[in-house]
């Protein structure tokens, strides 16, 4: 869950910004992998192929797979290969969150939740890519953020599938889960919205030497909270497990994203109190860190 320092430090505005040949890679194959959703149209079936998909319906999404790989092996040499593949899993991903939305099935909101989680992590390499390609790699996709990370969004597919059978009616609560989807829509717009502010000096990677370009950023939604990317995940983490309908990974998922955004906040303003003294000093009195109950490092006078 690490955002970089210097997303609170950012160079002065550059000129307009154009798409590398791996953001535009990637973008072709995300919308190349999400075709995934147009099968039905193409097979004159139900929307909700995956939810009952027969023989047919799993030979044509087998094709489809086979295709789109052989297709990205064909275009991209084997460096933007490596790009192309993850954001057509990552479009495959959110493609089949479509057909399963489109059901009415116990499997729906699991749907949504495949949209929410794929969008997210290509966002992440997307706006990167955009903001700050010298330090755009394949870790931008965050796919491999960490084994906590990937424990975590196991647990909560565990638990969405063992209540699913236990209390199907569980999964039903379509007003719960719609609160779900927003606060995760609300999470995933703060949080890029404040990667685009912070500019080319967003990276994943926390900062610890300040460059010479580096300046605070107080503006837009860092007006609002100190700290908006971290303000921003940690309600779409806990937001994509009310759309689940998942009590226990809520609790579990609040209790761990606080607990870690208290330790990475009080050590990051450290760094920031380093690289602009008084001036965040100020800044930190003014505006609050946006998460409940954590106002930052404390400044002995």
């Amino acid at each position: 869950m690490a955002a970089a320092a210097a997303a609170r430090a950012a160079a002065p505005a550059a000129g307009p910004r154009r798409l590398g040949r791996e953001a535009r890679a990637s973008l072709a194959a995300f919308l190349l992998g999400a075709s995934v959703a147009a099968l039905p149209v193409a097979l004159g079936s139900p929307a909700a192929l995956l939810a009952a998909p027969g023989l047919r319906g799993r030979l044509a999404v087998a094709i489809h797979v086979a295709s789109v790989n052989a297709a990205l092996l064909l275009l991209y040499p084997r460096p933007l290969y490596k790009i192309a593949v993850r954001a057509c899993f990552l479009g495959f991903a959110f493609g089949c969150g479509l057909l399963l939305s489109a059901g009415r099935s116990a499997w729906r909101h699991f749907g949504w939740y495949m949209c929410s989680l794929s969008l997210f992590h290509y966002s992440e390499y997307l706006v990167t890519a955009i903001n700050n390609p010298r330090s755009l790699s394949l870790d931008s996709f965050l796919l491999n953020h960490s084994f906590e990370y990937n424990l975590a969004a196991l647990s909560s597919w565990v638990e969405f599938t063992l209540e699913k059978l236990l209390f199907p009616e569980l999964k039903q609560i379509t007003w719960l889960s719609t609160v779900g989807l927003l606060m995760v829509i609300f999470g995933d717009c703060l949080r890029k919205a404040a990667m685009l502010t912070a500019g080319s000096n967003f990276n994943h990677i926390v900062q610890n030497e300040k460059s010479d370009t580096h300046t605070l950023v107080t503006s837009g939604v860092y007006g609002w909270f100190r700290h908006p990317s971290y303000v921003g995940w940690f309600y779409w983490s806990i937001g994509t497990q009310v759309l689940l309908c998942n009590p226990i990974c809520v609790v579990g998922y609040a209790l761990a994203s606080w607990r870690f955004f208290r330790e990475r906040i009080e050590e990051e303003e450290i760094t920031l109190i380093h690289f602009f003294g008084e001036e965040y000093l100020e800044y930190k009195r003014k505006v609050p860190s946006g998460l409940p109950f954590i106002r930052g490092v404390k400044v002995e006078l």
